[in-house]
């Protein structure tokens, strides 16, 4: 079995925000064919580490590595392999489903790309030509998510991904992050659901817990 690729270190992290320490000298690896689970109360910090490892916020203290060099250094190459979803799905109201999936991926370089038939498998089939701000919050959820149907990027960070999915867009979320670890990508996402396909033999969990003075 061929050795698992160290894709990105998080060392000796630590957050402040608000003059409150939310995570303190935190430090762990992910690897190819990782699935973690960012986990934790409301407020302790969960976001904030995604986007710490996404490179969109700086940490207090520590750095990430990709590929054993901070991702200050090597920021093109870092973009290149990562997919980041935030809590917030970025869809704008004024464009159709269509539209909006359509730029994402024209943005990230996918043009040739059946935009139909990819949100089909998310379950937007007859909702393509609607206005996004006629959709509900799962709708928006889903037309961001489409994108994973179409991402080379070995680094997925996902932020509450599941909210606002029904049970069926659940389980075809977790068996496309498990065929996209099991081709040697990572998946980092934080959740208020219990996975039920990633089980606990393949599942490993980072605990934030609040910090007290």
């Amino acid at each position: 079995m061929q050795e698992s690729e160290l894709l990105l270190r998080a060392e000796e992290l630590t957050c402040i925000r608000e003059e409150r320490i939310l995570f303190d000298g935190l430090s762990f690896d992910v690897k190819s064919g990782d699935i973690i689970q960012i986990e934790g109360p409301n407020g302790a910090g969960k976001t904030s580490l995604l986007r710490i490892l996404a490179g969109l916020s700086r940490p207090y203290a520590g750095d990430v590595l990709f590929k054993g060099q901070p991702t200050s250094e090597v920021r093109d190459d870092f973009h290149a392999a990562l997919l980041y979803l935030g809590h917030l799905p970025g869809v704008k109201s004024e464009l159709t489903a269509e539209e909006n999936l359509s730029f994402n991926l024209s943005m990230s370089g996918y043009n040739d790309v059946d935009i139909r038939s990819t949100l089909a498998k998310v379950n937007l089939t007859g909702f393509e030509e609607h206005p996004a701000g006629h959709l509900s919050a799962g709708q928006h959820r889903r037309i961001a998510l489409a994108r994973l149907w179409h991402s080379d990027a070995k680094i997925w960070i996902l932020d509450e991904p599941l909210t606002a999915i029904d049970k069926k867009g659940v389980a075809e979320l977790e068996q496309l992050c498990l065929d996209h670890a099991d081709r040697g990508g990572c998946v980092i996402l934080t959740t208020h659901q219990d996975l039920q396909l990633v089980g606990p033999d393949r599942l490993k969990k980072v605990r934030l817990e609040y910090q007290f003075d």
